[in-house]
């Protein structure tokens, strides 16, 4: 099933949030609850039993929405696919306001053009790639480097840097304001309205988000136990190279799970996983001169490839739980089902993404991913 979540707009507006509180509560969860029991009262009625299984998967603001399933109504699936989870609304919203502040305006030394910002991109991979020990225009693990962006100095006499590709010193301090941890919509959501000037952000604006989190959307409530005893599973993964949603965000998350069940006896490997894909951008794809493999069939990423929606779906040529994840969602649910496996139980099971499987067809996909569980 699918749902517009009580609204009608386009991704970059949000004006249908201002003074709409009950809008506010259909996108961030009522939406999605409501639709899905009412889709299994339609399957029920059209089958004439009820679905053996249930699954769900999403990306982005998808993503959240399958985490507040599982903290809110965990009956809901059996199994869920959490791709890259805007889970922290009330700090991502803001976060991007204040990260674009950092380089505006536009017309100050501080300034980073958009052009530098490949040249940035290729300075992280000279000096981050080989640091797992092969050099493959691929960093496996970001926080293992220890990136040194003064390498990019313009020496003297330079006049442009944008056509040299170099940064000043000016523009170097804004690329460690965007680097730095930042732990932490106003208008619409917040009910500021169209008066407020983005340039008057200051923390107070997070502490409102905090104070109000509009609709109930911050997917935050870590305690997953009930989910975990009626036999869910959970898989959560987002890309290394994400640009839209930090990374740190779903190894936080992870982390406050953990935290959380853990003190309980409750072990997450058999329930829960959390990958981090070297590479892949938000959702889909990598950048031009990285070439990771991506593609294993996770929300999204069909409608990438094919141009025509909803004409494709899996792996092709790799239609199996070796190659798609979905499928290996439902064969991890299923089978553990099967088993009569309940709390407590281990799973010897490890789940990568390796190189080399080409995909096949009539498809220009280079490199595949293959699932090894």
């Amino acid at each position: 099933m699918s749902t517009d979540t009580g609204h009608n707009s386009t991704s970059g507006d949000i004006s249908w949030a201002l003074n709409e509180p009950e809008k506010k509560i259909d996108f961030g969860w009522r939406a999605m609850h409501e639709s899905v029991v009412l889709s299994k009262t339609l399957v029920n009625a059209f089958y004439g039993q009820e679905s053996s299984y249930s699954y769900y998967s999403g990306c982005s603001t998808g993503g959240r929405q399958g985490l507040k399933e599982v903290q809110m109504f965990p009956n809901d699936f059996d199994g869920v696919l959490a791709r890259a989870p805007a889970w922290w609304t009330t700090h991502l919203q803001t976060w991007t306001i204040k990260a674009g502040l950092y380089n505006l305006p536009i017309s100050a030394d501080h300034h980073i053009s958009p052009a530098l910002f490949t040249v940035i991109g290729a300075e992280v991979l000279k000096q981050c790639d080989a640091q797992d020990g092969v050099k493959d225009g691929i960093v496996s693990d970001p926080r293992r480097c220890d990136f040194f962006p003064e390498a990019l100095l313009c020496g003297p006499g330079i006049q442009n840097g944008t056509e040299a590709g170099c940064l000043t010193p000016f523009q170097v301090s804004t690329l460690y304001k965007i680097y730095n941890d930042y732990v932490g919509y106003p208008q619409y959501m917040l009910d500021l309205g169209m008066d407020w000037n983005y340039y008057d952000f200051n923390y107070s604006i997070v502490e409102l988000a905090d104070r109000l989190d509009p609709g109930n959307c911050n997917a935050d409530e870590f305690d997953l136990s009930l989910f975990e005893a009626r036999g869910g599973k959970l898989i959560m993964y987002q890309g290394y190279a994400d640009a839209l949603i930090p990374t740190g965000s779903s190894v936080l998350f992870y982390k406050e799970v953990l935290k959380t069940l853990k003190p309980k006896g409750i072990d997450l490997d058999p329930f829960f996983r959390h990958f981090l894909v070297p590479g892949m951008q938000h959702c889909a794809g990598t950048p031009p001169d990285v070439n990771a493999p991506w593609f294993f069939a996770g929300p999204n990423q069909a409608g990438s490839l094919s141009e025509k929606p909803g004409s494709m779906h899996s792996v092709l040529g790799f239609r199996d739980p070796k190659h798609d994840i979905l499928l290996a969602l439902m064969e991890w649910t299923e089978k553990r089902h099967r088993a009569g496996q309940h709390r407590g139980d281990q799973v010897e099971e490890r789940y990568s993404v390796r190189r080399g499987m080409e995909a096949a067809t009539d498809l220009s996909v280079s490199e595949a991913s293959e699932i090894c569980w």
